[in-house]
């Protein structure tokens, strides 16, 4: 018997099976060589008295506070009880729109659009309040070197703002501060921006670098993508000196000195078929970088909560399907074995003891769920990896799978195909046995192998041997 392997390469939707793409990789994350395990998401905090769109997690003088916002509340987790207290400033807020955080030493500082910049002194707060009277009614918020910045005011919609320098709460332009603003004439209205050593504006066709250059301009302006632009603002996140965002033809990413396409001819026809557009606005992006994947997720045009991820050091891409309504990320304190009673007990946790989560100012991988948030620190989703098409054009039959799956096994089901305009069809998926084979049959002139890995603990799954033998016609 002479087995043939099929290495997990890169999934491709936007490229035909014949080529060899990887015609799925569902639930699961893509890795060097072949795919990991996705876990599910698990509920970390007992409901707000709100839906949940953002949470974010800060950690100054050693001490990790996990924040979370809705649409007119802020709120503040609360780590003996699991609560999200209502720490908004009196009043509330009136919007519709999703909060931004950013940290600026000891001050956390929102940004939603519709009321000034909000700050949190992370020393001893209560409630959130307005930074500043001069402080605008910003969209977005950042920080720059040493500047907390803002863009996208309803009055100035492609102007950025930034403070006096190491004082968040001076935005009045002065002889003796360096606060300003800068309006960008020719990209449209500001969609998001990422800062850092340099910082990274987003319009709706241009992309442009701030960069500090000291009095009398403080920042210079210089736009580095012409006509490539953001398509929605909630696609946009950092990690490191590195932005990624949704244009409206494809997913980039931008390190401040170049905007480079990272979905062109691999996924990004197959996200635009599927994106139900009029819920663009839903979408969602944050950054897992333990497993160095950014994650999007959107509504598709059934009605599924979809992830699109994308690991940068593999250029490799996957997706999934969740139940969460907005990504994000986040941290907690540590736990004590007593402190565990406050999520449940030792059989109902169903997040791993050896989990970063507990031990405390480690970033996760996060969300919200309607009014709850969420870590994705679960079992493994249910998943699957599909080849692409195998077979000559002439008549053969698959008589044999042999998974290969770290610390794991697998379940196969083969589609098998006379003609290539034929839609493929798959077959009851076979459980491997104890050597680790799956015994098939399915005959036609072109195959696609779908592998379903299971086992809690399983890791990565690489490829699949399979057993090919030609058939004779008549």
């Amino acid at each position: 018997m002479a087995l043939s392997m099929i290495e997990f390469g890169e999934w491709m939707p936007d490229q035909a099976g014949i080529t060899g793409a990887i015609q799925d990789a569902y639930n699961v994350v893509p890795q060097a060589i072949g795919y990991g395990a996705f876990p599910d998401s698990v509920d970390f905090s007992a409901s707000a008295s709100e839906n949940l769109t953002n949470v974010f997690a800060t950690k100054y003088g050693g001490t990790t506070t996990l924040f979370a916002s809705g649409t007119t509340k802020l709120f503040k987790f609360d780590s003996t009880d699991l609560g999200l207290d209502d720490v908004s400033k009196s009043g509330g807020y009136t919007t519709a729109d999703r909060f931004y955080f950013a940290q600026f030493g000891q001050k956390l500082i929102a940004a939603n659009g519709n009321a000034k910049l909000q700050v949190w002194d992370l020393g001893g707060s209560t409630a959130f309040a307005d930074l500043a009277s001069a402080a605008p009614t910003a969209k977005f918020v950042t920080v720059v070197r040493d500047f907390v910045v803002a863009a996208n005011t309803s009055s100035a919609t492609s102007t950025v703002y930034w403070s006096d320098i190491n004082d968040e709460t001076d935005w009045t332009p002065s002889n003796t501060s360096q606060s300003d603003s800068q309006f960008i004439p020719d990209g449209g209205d500001i969609r998001g921006i990422t800062g850092g050593e340099f910082g990274v504006v987003l319009l709706e066709k241009a992309i442009v670098r701030m960069s500090y250059v000291g009095s009398p301009l403080f920042f210079q302006f210089d736009t580095i993508a012409k006509n490539v632009g953001c398509y929605e603002s909630n696609s946009v996140v950092q990690h490191g000196n590195l932005t990624f965002f949704l244009s409206d033809d494809g997913f980039y990413m931008t390190d401040g000195q170049s905007v480079v396409p990272i979905g062109a001819e691999k996924i990004d026809r197959y996200f635009f078929t599927y994106l139900d557009q009029s819920k663009l606005n839903q979408m969602s992006a944050t950054v897992d970088s333990v497993r160095k994947i950014v994650l999007w997720q959107y509504t598709d045009i059934f009605a599924k909560k979809k992830i699109i991820m994308y690991n940068w050091q593999s250029k490799k891409w996957s997706e999934g399907e969740t139940t969460t309504t907005y990504l994000s990320s986040a941290a907690s304190a540590g736990t004590t074995l007593e402190g565990l009673d406050t999520y449940g007990t030792m059989d109902s946790i169903s997040t791993s003891f050896d989990d970063r989560l507990w031990a405390g100012g480690k970033f996760v991988l996060a969300g919200v769920s309607g009014a709850k948030i969420v870590t994705f620190t679960g079992s493994p989703k249910a998943g699957y990896i599909t080849s692409g098409d195998i077979g000559n054009g002439n008549q053969s039959i698959v008589m044999l799978a042999k998974p290969k799956v770290d610390t794991g096994s697998a379940s196969v089901s083969v589609a098998s195909r006379q003609l290539l305009n034929q839609v493929p069809s798959y077959g009851t998926a076979v459980s491997a046995d104890s050597e680790n084979r799956a015994s098939l049959r399915s005959s036609g002139k072109y195959h696609r192998v779908r592998v379903y890995p299971s086992g809690s603990n399983w890791k990565t799954a690489v490829g699949v041997e399979v057993d090919i033998i030609s058939q004779g016609g008549r």
